[in-house]
């Protein structure tokens, strides 16, 4: 039983007294007692743990995680991030050109405008 009094188990702590119960001749009740835990709590422990591992066997076989990405997957990948980045590069510009050109021709229609409405016509 976990009492009001009793610390909490550290995930480290958790993982020790899996490692303990699964230990040849292990003796459940003398490992929760020492713990301070009960045989619930014992058991939600071991299941938390053996899913825990499963997941990350998954991850591995199935080819998923950074660790899993390959010498040419990784090339591949390096080599579209530098097409894209020359592509922002391009694009980039010519917004600047474009914005650059609509303050220009924006300055030159203001100027006409003034000039006719003060009866002046180029």
């Amino acid at each position: 039983m976990m009492g009001e009094g009793k610390k909490r188990l550290t995930a480290q702590r958790k993982l020790e007294l899996y490692l303990e119960t699964r230990q040849k001749d292990a003796n459940l009740g003398e490992i929760v007692r020492r713990h301070g835990v009960h045989l619930n709590d014992l058991r939600r422990i071991e299941a938390v743990v053996e899913r825990a591992a499963l997941e990350a066997l998954k991850v591995r076989r199935n080819g998923n995680g950074p660790a899993a990405v390959g010498t040419g997957e990784y090339n591949a990948l390096v080599e579209e991030l530098a097409r894209k980045e020359q592509a922002l590069s391009e694009l980039t510009v010519e917004y600047t050109l474009l914005k650059k050109n609509e303050r220009l021709g924006s300055k030159g229609r203001s100027a006409r405008f003034m000039s006719t409405a003060n009866g002046v016509r180029r």
